[in-house]
């Protein structure tokens, strides 16, 4: 559980560096660094959903 709390705040970071990769990229007209940083942020918000789901699926387990 410590090591998905891990990822999970390393894919916060990476999302959050992402933005501000944009936001530069956008103000100085370097369009190829909005567009790599635009795929690797997307990427990363999909691994967070999926981690986060799975966290979700370990704390209820479904009864049968």
């Amino acid at each position: 559980m410590k090591l998905k709390m891990l990822l999970n705040v390393l894919y916060t970071i990476g999302v959050v560096l992402s933005l501000y990769t944009i936001y530069w990229g956008a103000t100085h007209q370097r369009y190829e660094f909005v567009m790599g940083a635009v795929f690797i942020g997307g990427i990363l918000i999909m691994l967070k959903i999926k981690l986060l789901k799975e966290v979700r699926a370990m704390e209820n387990p479904v009864k049968k």
